[in-house]
C-alpha cells in the first residue's frame, strides 16, 4: 500500500492512498491547488475522499475537489456542519461497510469535540488494512489483522504541563487530542501480529518530540515508524 503525506498538523491534513488499483484521499485540509500539485493534476484518478470531521484543517477544500466531480465522504453530522451540498457528497453510517474501487471502508466514532470519524480501509486487492485515527483522546475499539496505521500521536502530557497552557488550552487538547501514552496503551490493546509500517500523524508543534514519539512508538511495536 502506498501512503502519500501531503500534510499533517494542525495547519492542514491531506493524505493520498494507494492499493495499485484505488486511489483515495483522506482529509481535505490543504488548499485544491496543493492537492492538485500532490496529485500531479490528475484529480480524475482519485476515486474519493473520506473526511473525518469539519474542522478545517481537515476539510478545507471538500466543495472544490466536490466541484472538479470527486465524491466525498463523512459523517451525517459533519455534512451538516460544513453545509456540504449535491450528489457527490455521500453521509456514512458508523460501522457501516462501504465499498470504494477496491477498498472495503468501516467508519467508526471516535472521541473529540465533534462528530468524529475514523476508518479502517481494508484493500481487495492486496489484503492489507489500513487503520485510520485523528483527533480523537481515545479509541473505544480493538481491530485484529491491521498491515498498516496512521494515528495521532499529538502530546506529551509533562511536555504540555511545561508550556503553560491556560486552562481552557489544556483542557481542549486533552480533552479532543490523543497523547503520546494514550497511543501506547492502544497498541498494547490491540493485535499487532500483522503490523508492517506505522505513521504517526498530527503532532503538536509545541507539545511533541518526533524522535522521542518514533522511538518509543518503534521499541512497543517492533516495526517502522515513520513521523509525518
Amino acid at each position: 500500500m502506498d501512503i502519500q503525506v501531503m500534510a499533517s498538523g494542525s495547519k492542514g491534513n491531506c493524505y493520498r492512498i494507494n492499493d495499485g488499483e484505488t486511489a483515495l484521499l483522506i482529509e481535505a485540509g490543504v488548499s485544491l491547488k496543493t492537492i492538485q500539485r500532490a496529485c500531479r493534476f490528475h484529480l480524475s484518478d482519485i476515486s474519493g475522499c473520506l473526511i473525518s470531521h469539519s474542522h478545517q484543517d481537515h476539510c478545507q477544500s471538500h466543495s472544490h475537489l466536490a466541484a472538479f466531480g470527486m465524491d466525498i465522504y463523512l459523517a451525517k453530522d459533519t455534512l451538516a456542519e460544513i453545509k456540504g451540498k449535491g450528489h457527490r457528497y455521500h453521509a456514512l453510517e458508523p460501522l457501516k461497510a462501504i465499498d470504494i474501487g477496491s477498498f472495503k471502508i468501516v467508519p467508526f466514532e471516535l472521541k473529540h469535540d465533534v462528530t468524529n470519524f475514523g476508518y479502517l480501509l481494508v484493500s481487495m486487492k492486496t489484503k492489507e488494512k489500513l487503520l485510520y485515527i485523528t483527533d480523537s483522546y481515545y479509541c473505544p475499539y480493538r481491530f485484529s489483522g491491521v498491515t498498516h496505521m496512521m494515528v495521532e500521536a499529538n502530546y506529551d502530557v509533562e511536555y504540555l504541563r511545561q508550556n503553560h497552557h491556560d486552562g481552557v488550552i489544556k483542557n481542549r487538547i486533552i480533552q479532543s487530542h490523543m497523547s503520546i501514552d494514550t497511543l501506547l496503551q492502544m497498541l498494547k490493546a490491540n493485535d499487532l501480529s500483522k503490523l508492517q509500517q506505522i505513521y504517526l500523524i498530527h503532532l503538536s508543534e509545541n507539545n511533541s518530540k518526533a524522535d522521542e514519539f518514533r522511538e518509543q512508538v518503534q521499541k512497543e511495536t517492533g516495526v517502522s515508524v515513520t513521523v509525518c
